[in-house]
């Protein structure tokens, strides 16, 4: 019998077979951004002195947080954009991650409009931009809205608070110290800094699904010249390195280089390629450094020195065995690492893993995401996998609003998601659509007096703020979309396990519900779910739970059957020599009834049967 695939939670599932590489969807442009420079262009300058006062202040000169700056000037609020690096872009400049993670919806076209696409336009509309045209257009945008002051090379020293509302920042330059005051206050930070700054709470890695030390590998770029690009062609229809495809400006896949090419650095590794060609730049995402802290700097700069050692040996590698890179040579090293994941805000309401998987609309709606779920290995033993590919979901204004802090909207990848919503959400085209969002709502709660909180609740304010986004070409349209296995009776026992990454559905979506599952597959996942939803209970039931998947995997594997299910959940949630039955297990709410009454006898079960059974389990422990 064929094994389910739905099983495993981490690692097996996504071996490589189906994982070409994860930037498989591409806008359909061939363009060569190079026809569309941006001239002329001056790096910002520090204004001398800052006013004393301002509407709204954004923190984090990042892509979303210029989309947020320009959206509040837009919308007549006096703004102040506040950046402590030179110059515009953030991971897009300094980090030179260009190759665009575009969402596209259900009719395959981008859902990421408004002024994320302008900036899109302005660096040539193709899937990858050059970075001096990427910090040109930033500062294009900015440079036209009159109500708009950038203060770079500017440090926020601390954030004021009365009670629990913000009032103020104090900011250091070279100028000195000053402290401004600000009616609204956008966090446009990749790591929501200034939000934990200001007390707004928040969870690490994955640790809303017990999991907190999760961490996800970080990218050191590649920068290089003087490679062959129609070699890099051949070496694509060859598949020497396997499937890739290959277009006038970017190429993706090669993945068979995860296995062919043998890392020098401990903890890194070369995967599939993501490649850009700028004239004659050509920028490589594809190197992994594995276990880093990216809320440490020492831990990010010894990454980035590892990076650099690695990126040596791997143009070797390429020089020696991939045509077309015969004589590249390395342009430049980033100065900042591509870093996935650290902090999540807790929101007033947290986007969830179900929410993405039924491609769920929100009545407060103000913008669409639609990328697949990526997570990225965090391990050089494990290569990554996608959760789902979700058609197009709404990211809800709520999503945008800390607890605890007054005055304060958040946007990026540290937004109110769920750990593994953001592994689609935390893209920068979604990530600027919510700051679009987030300084056309603080422009507009200024001006009716109330606060961002008072706004999320508001309906009558969320329809304002959905028709100022739709004028200023956002798409904000509510529209239902349908989903996998919508209207099953199992659906919503997939929606609590896709909450706690317990099914992967993959690029197919496909979660193999007729198929048999496994006795090790079951011991695995069940003690994956108590793991996940109730790390206390599992601390609890940890020496239970290892013993069953010890046991069981010392057995010559064979289909799960109702009555094995019952011994195991015997074995693990009850003492002794307690008589544990069917009825029990249902009399004690360790299996729904509903779920019960569709397993009549025993027989070999299903994945979608025993979905049912493991979503049961989940909320038996959630409530003990």
């Amino acid at each position: 019998m064929k094994k389910s695939l739905s099983w495993f939670i981490a690692l097996a599932f996504i071996a490589l077979a189906g994982y070409q590489f994860y930037k498989h969807k591409a806008v359909p442009v061939a363009q060569n951004i190079s026809q569309n420079p941006i001239e002329e262009y001056e790096a910002p300058n520090l204004p001398e002195h800052l006013e004393d006062k301002y509407d709204v202040i954004v923190i984090g000169g990042e892509p979303e947080g210029v989309a947020a700056a320009v959206s509040a000037a837009r919308n007549g609020a006096k703004t102040l954009l506040v950046e402590n690096r030179a110059e515009l872009g953030g991971l897009f400049t300094y980090g030179m991650l260009n190759f665009l993670d575009i969402p596209q919806g259900e009719n395959g076209k981008s859902v990421s409009k408004g002024i994320y696409e302008e900036w899109h336009k302005l660096v040539g509309g193709d899937n990858a931009f050059g970075i001096l045209e990427a910090k040109s257009a930033f500062k294009n945008l900015v440079d036209k809205e009159h109500n708009l002051t950038l203060a770079i090379e500017t440090e926020v020293v601390e954030s004021k608070k009365e009670l629990s509302n913000l009032y103020a920042v104090t900011l250091k330059n070279e100028y000195g110290e000053q402290t401004v005051s600000g009616k609204i206050f956008i966090d446009a930070t990749q790591d929501a800094d200034f939000a934990a700054m200001s007390g707004a709470p928040y969870f690490t890695g994955g640790e809303d699904i017990g999991i907190k030390d999760k961490k996800m590998a970080v990218t050191l770029m590649l920068h290089l010249k003087n490679v062959d690009w129609s070699k890099v062609k051949e070496t694509a229809k060859s598949q020497k390195f396997g499937y890739a495809e290959v277009t006038e400006s970017v190429a993706w896949g090669f993945s068979d280089l995860h296995y062919s090419y043998k890392p020098r650095e401990k903890s890194t590794r070369l995967r599939g390629l993501n490649l850009v060609k700028v004239e004659d730049e050509y920028f490589i995402n594809a190197l992994q450094i594995f276990g880093i802290d990216g809320l440490s700097e020492e831990s990010k700069r010894e990454a980035i020195e590892k990076g650099k050692r690695e990126t040596e040996h791997i143009l070797s590698y390429l020089q020696k065995e991939f045509p077309g890179f015969k004589h590249a040579e390395i342009a430049s090293h980033p100065t900042e690492l591509y870093v996935r994941e650290t902090r999540h805000i807790w929101a007033e309401y947290q986007l969830s893993m179900s929410d993405v998987w039924t491609n769920r609309d929100h009545w407060d709606n103000i913008g669409f995401g639609a990328y697949p779920v990526d997570v990225q290995a965090q391990t050089p033993q494990d290569y990554g996998y996608v959760l789902s590919d979700p058609k197009q979901y709404a990211i809800p204004f709520r999503s945008l609003v800390p607890l605890e802090v007054e005055g304060l909207l958040i946007v990026g990848r540290s937004a109110g998601f769920s750990s593994l919503a953001a592994g689609s959400a935390r893209v920068v085209p979604t990530g600027m659509v919510a700051g679009e969002a987030a300084g056309a709502a603080a422009a507009l709660a200024i001006n009716n007096e109330i606060t961002p909180r008072e706004l999320s609740k508001d309906k009558k304010m969320i329809d304002k703020l959905r028709e100022t986004l739709a004028r200023q070409g956002a798409f904000v349209d509510h529209i239902k979309t349908d989903y996998p296995y919508e209207e099953e009776w199992y659906d919503q026992s997939i929606q609590t396990l896709m909450n706690y990454g317990l099914v992967v559905g993959g690029y197919s979506n496909d979660l193999k519900v007729d198929e048999p599952v496994w006795r090790h597959s079951f011991a695995n996942m069940l003690k994956g779910a108590i793991q996940r939803a109730n790390p206390e209970k599992f601390k609890e039931l940890q020496n239970r739970l290892e013993m069953v998947y010890a046991g069981e995997f010392g057995k010559a594997n064979s289909p799960i059957q109702r009555d094995d299910i019952e011994s195991i959940l015997k074995e693990v949630f009850y003492e002794g020599d307690q008589e544990v039955n069917w009825a029990r297990l249902t009399e004690d709410d360790v299996i729904s009834e509903d779920t019960v009454s569709r397993i009549q006898k025993n027989k070999e079960l299903t994945s979608k049967e025993v979905y049912a059974i493991v979503a049961s389990v989940i909320e038996y422990v959630k409530e003990n």
